[in-house]
């Protein structure tokens, strides 16, 4: 397993998974998570979460936050989306998301092929980024589920606030759907105004 290799790398040091969802929706935030594992006690079933079910993910979500060392999660909502575009705010989301762990990792692993700022107080953390992350190392598949269990949870309750835009079931993607209650509702605050089909 690729993890081995960097336990042997890094001597054991605290290691943090970091992935994010949300990025290409047409609504609501972009939320990226961090987890620190537990190597004594690692979850089994741990992958992309978009290959697990709705209530498996909820199940592993709720194992990962009990055993982990540390877990963190942190978003960039619709309006710093449209102000700084979807890459920074990923990027961003995703320092967030080390900065609120209680656990200052030594290591980073990052879902994808670029790294945010790693550079916190003059300290600079070391980091690898991972194409396709989330099915081949147990942390990032780990801050995945936890993730996009958050987030999914944040567009059901956008449902209490929104009426008639049915984010708990598109979840901000822009299904033919979801397109056709904004022709009819027009854009809700959730909405990234600087995406189709609201851009030009």
């Amino acid at each position: 397993m690729r993890l081995l290799v960097f336990m042997r790398r890094y001597n054991n040091s605290f290691i943090a998974g970091i992935d994010e969802v949300g990025r290409g929706c047409i609504a609501g935030p972009v939320v990226a998570a961090s987890v620190i594992l537990n190597l004594n006690c690692i979850p089994d079933g741990l992958k992309d979460s978009k290959k697990i079910s709705e209530k498996n993910r909820i199940k592993l979500s709720n194992k990962i936050k009990k055993t982990a060392l540390a877990w963190s999660i942190a978003y960039c909502d619709a309006s710093e989306i449209d102000a700084i575009n979807i890459l920074e705010a990923t990027m961003l989301a995703m320092r967030r998301s080390i900065l609120a762990s209680n656990i200052f990792p030594s290591f980073v692993l990052v879902d994808g092929n670029r790294l945010p700022n790693l550079i916190f107080n003059n300290i600079v953390i070391e980091g690898d980024a991972i194409v396709r992350g989330d099915e081949k190392t147990p942390q990032i598949s780990a801050a995945s589920i936890i993730a996009k269990v958050y987030r999914d949870k944040m567009m059901a309750n956008f449902d209490k606030i929104y009426d008639g835009y049915l984010f708990s079931e598109h979840k901000g993607y822009g299904t033919k759907k979801h397109i056709d209650i904004i022709s009819l509702l027009g854009p809700s605050p959730q909405h990234r105004l600087t995406f189709k089909p609201f851009s030009i």
